[in-house]
């Protein structure tokens, strides 16, 4: 059987790492797409918010001497009866004979009026960037989300500056996805650091001078971080594609489609689901196993032999909270506490351990996400 040709869209943890192991281990021809020149550390993003300076990593240094061929440009349209890939600026389309979608997702903005205008969105690194000067001169900063990401933009800022006021708003309670003790820590650590909490608060309209809430309150700002909820490409959807009601490509596990076997989904961008049925959740860790195992499963079959499914038994949530403090709480795979959580200073550091990997290493020694599969 002929080495087949396989495009890879979007390079961010997972599609980068997939396109990088395909190439090394098998020799296929892969083409890769993404809409910039540079791999971009997403978990930092609220790093480069408070000011703090991030890797340069061009992609075309990350996949120097691969088999890899990178094309810079946006894909408008996935042409599933012919297998091809339509990218925006008359760029010829990309045929394929297997295809790997990794757009990953980006914070929906659109579902609250102004947010767009008025917000800034820290999944991108851009607007992380504009978030970062304005925080230059803003005296008080409004962050909309208290998830993971919402906690760690927080945190970050408030503790780079202890001189502005920061703001978190939750829509339903504080801590959610946390043990009773985990939930006591988070308190104690936004206590200390002076932020104010509005929990339970809906976010009904984004202005110029902060958030009105649906109760009629407004809460002002100079400048306001969101974090809250997420909307994944259309892309899928418009293909024909089977997706679930969020958009996401729906992915069996082995993260080949449900509904067109020629095509595989890692990241964001795909609901996978593991043996037990549970979606694997968003984020880079999960990530990183369904790259690896869609590796897998499109090796195994290409030498003619059935693949292993996705196979995770517990899960994890790594917070930061600021540069000397965090939170790791196991979980089971459908997000509820168990087992038990640790805090601190060394959460804090095996964070950044963690960051220093995911950014300095993957992305070059692309083996080290098989590794960290086979040990989880």
């Amino acid at each position: 059987m002929r080495t087949p040709h396989i495009a890879v869209l979007g390079a961010g943890y997972a599609g980068l790492a997939t396109a990088q192991l395909l190439a090394k281990r098998i020799g296929a021809t892969v083409t890769l797409v993404n809409n910039r020149d540079r791999f971009v550390e997403r978990m930092r993003n609220h790093q480069l918010a408070s000011g703090r300076q991030l890797r340069h990593l061009p992609l075309h240094d990350l996949l120097r001497g691969s088999r890899i061929r990178l094309i810079i440009g946006q894909v408008t349209r996935i042409d599933t009866r012919e297998r091809q890939v339509e990218l925006a600026g008359g760029v010829p389309p990309i045929d394929y004979d297997l295809l790997v979608y990794a757009l990953g997702s980006r914070a929906d903005t659109d579902a609250v009026p102004g947010a767009a205008q008025h917000a800034c969105s820290v999944a991108v690194a851009e607007q992380a960037g504009r978030l970062r000067d304005q925080m230059r001169t803003a005296g008080t900063v409004a962050v909309v989300g208290a998830g993971p990401t919402g906690l760690e933009t927080a945190t970050e800022l408030a503790e780079t500056y202890p001189d502005r006021t920061v703001r978190l708003v939750s829509r339903g309670p504080l801590g959610e996805g946390l043990s009773e003790q985990g939930r006591e820590h988070l308190h104690r650590a936004l206590d200390r650091l002076g932020i104010q909490v509005w929990q339970n608060a809906d976010v009904a309209k984004v202005d110029a001078d902060g958030l009105l809430l649906a109760s009629g309150d407004h809460i002002d700002a100079d400048a306001v971080a969101w974090t809250a909820g997420f909307k994944v490409p259309e892309l899928a959807r418009e293909a024909g594609l089977a997706v679930d009601e969020r958009g996401r490509m729906v992915v069996d596990g082995t993260l080949r489609s449900q509904s067109h076997l020629e095509v595989y989904g890692v990241g964001d961008a795909a609901a996978a689901h593991t043996q037990d049925g549970q979606v694997l959740r968003m984020g880079c860790g999960p990530g990183g196993l369904a790259a690896a195992c869609a590796f897998h499963a499109i090796t195994a079959r290409l030498a003619g032999r059935a693949p292993v499914p996705l196979r995770v038994k517990n899960d994890a949530l790594c917070i930061s909270l600021g540069r000397r403090d965090g939170i790791l709480q196991p979980t089971d795979l459908d997000g509820n506490p168990r087992g038990k959580v640790r805090t601190g200073l060394p959460v804090a550091m095996l964070k950044n351990f963690v960051l220093q990997v995911t950014g300095r290493y993957i992305p070059r020694y692309p083996d080290l996400v098989v590794a960290g599969a086979r040990q989880g």
